[in-house]
């Protein structure tokens, strides 16, 4: 049995690794660029090859821990006390701790315990349908009081969504608690995170593998033209000039590229006359011969930088792994008809280095190796009110295609664990499904 998976995404990656591991079944995974992993591929920095965006693993991220085990890189898993900074009024402030925290300064005894409560509150409330009808700004301050909400929640809301951080629901923030706030060890009381030895490279490669040992693999550089039903059952797949047949397509590109190239009849979507925002990133990646900043985050409080935050890579990772360079990431989050995606690469590097001294007045160019700016369109789905009531509805009538995406992250965030947790309930229709077709062709 062959099965085609579109999009070479960790999504489809994963699929593939999973259908070949626990089915009889081949995979060709067809991706468009030239390196795998989309939004977690990875980039040659010079000296070392590292990820292009930033990435780590919190403690809560089990199904992503449980896969990276599967695969056997269990071993390559470092777990390390990962700090966590907030800058404001021209001052660092590290909350790296239980105890730092209680000696935050911007916030008094009350405050603190009205943000603890908050924090309490969030990571036991699983009622995600009634938050989404409540604006992320209303939320916080219903729960931790105005204070709270500009010294602590605001710059965090800043750092990941930049001032798109005032369209939101609630749902984001309760996503946002589930996840880092669990991150903290209950021995240690510190945050911890970890990284892959190697980046997320080490895990594209290991899957390649894999999927080449069971007789799998992956066609980079491939761009689909064409999906239509073939009329003796399955699908026929026109690509890079060629015609080929699969028993099954499963498609997990997004959905406006699928209407593209698959044929009307495969599919059902049913669309809000309200259309979804999606968030992008612009970001710059300096290496340098010293660090930048002790932080692994850090939060900004003040709007007086061209980024939303920092991205400390370098005092979570292992310098080792970094050929001895420091590396630090200065991400812009920004809607699609934001000016910054029309900047030419050196106006963005001329820009955000200028917010690089103003934050670190002690920055020397000098000091810098290499620069990098990198950019996503789409990053994730903004987060509005009543999101799900606008979510694309698709439906798949034919028995042979199945569409699987990030579109259908509703009460959760856009990351790396929640695709393998989509993936993990994705398998478990789909593998029966494999299995009456088998039973079907052998009864033929």
């Amino acid at each position: 049995m062959k099965i085609a998976i579109v999009g070479g995404g960790l999504m489809g990656l994963v699929l593939a690794q999973k259908i070949s591991s626990s089915t009889k079944a081949t995979v060709k995974v067809l991706e468009q660029d030239t390196l795998p992993g989309g939004l977690s591929t990875y980039h040659n920095y010079g000296d070392f090859t590292w990820d292009k965006f930033y990435h780590a693993i919190t403690p809560t991220d089990t199904d992503l821990i449980d896969f990276l085990s599967e695969i056997g890189l269990e071993e390559q898993i470092q777990w390390r006390r990962s700090l966590t900074g907030f800058y404001e009024n021209k001052k660092f402030h590290s909350v790296s701790s239980s105890f730092e925290f209680l000696l935050f300064p911007l916030l008094g005894p009350i405050d603190k315990m009205r943000l603890g409560y908050t924090i309490l509150k969030g990571s036991r409330t699983d009622d995600w349908k009634a938050l989404e009808k409540i604006h992320v700004t209303d939320w916080l301050i219903k729960l931790g009081g105005k204070k709270t909400y500009d010294k602590f929640w605001a710059p965090m809301l800043h750092a990941k969504l930049g001032e798109n951080h005032k369209k939101v629901s609630a749902v984001f923030i309760w996503t946002y608690i589930k996840r880092l706030f669990k991150a903290r060890s209950s021995a240690a009381k510190k945050e911890h995170m970890a990284y892959v030895n190697g980046g997320y490279k080490t895990i594209f490669d290991r899957l390649e593998e894999n999927l080449k040992q069971k007789g799998s693999n992956i066609l980079l550089d491939s761009k689909v033209e064409n999906i239509s039903p073939d009329p003796n059952g399955g699908m026929n797949i026109n690509y890079n000039g060629t015609i080929e047949h699969f028993d099954k397509v499963v498609f997990t590109s997004p959905l406006n590229v699928m209407e593209k190239v698959t044929a009307p009849e495969l599919y059902n979507i049913s669309k809000s006359k309200k259309p979804i925002d999606y968030l992008g990133v612009v970001c710059l990646i300096l290496v340098t011969k010293k660090p930048i900043t002790p932080f692994y985050v850090l939060n900004i409080g003040d709007n007086d930088t061209p980024f939303t935050g920092v991205i400390g890579m370098s005092s979570l990772v292992d310098l080792e792994e970094t050929a001895n360079q420091h590396i630090t990431y200065f991400p812009k989050y920004v809607g699609q008809d934001n000016e910054l995606w029309s900047k030419s690469d050196e106006e963005i590097t001329k820009n955000f280095l200028n917010g690089v001294k103003y934050l670190y007045p002690d920055f020397d160019e000098a000091d810098m190796i290499s620069s990098h700016v990198h950019r996503a369109f789409k990053v994730q789905p903004m987060q509005v009110l009543n999101y799900s009531e606008i979510v694309p509805k698709v439906n798949t009538p034919h028995p042979d295609f199945y569409v699987l995406n990030t579109s259908q992250f509703v009460s959760e965030s856009v990351n790396n664990n929640s695709v393998v947790t989509h993936v993990e309930k994705f398998m478990k229709n789909f593998k029966n499904d494999i299995e009456s077709y088998s039973e079907k062709s052998i009864a033929q």
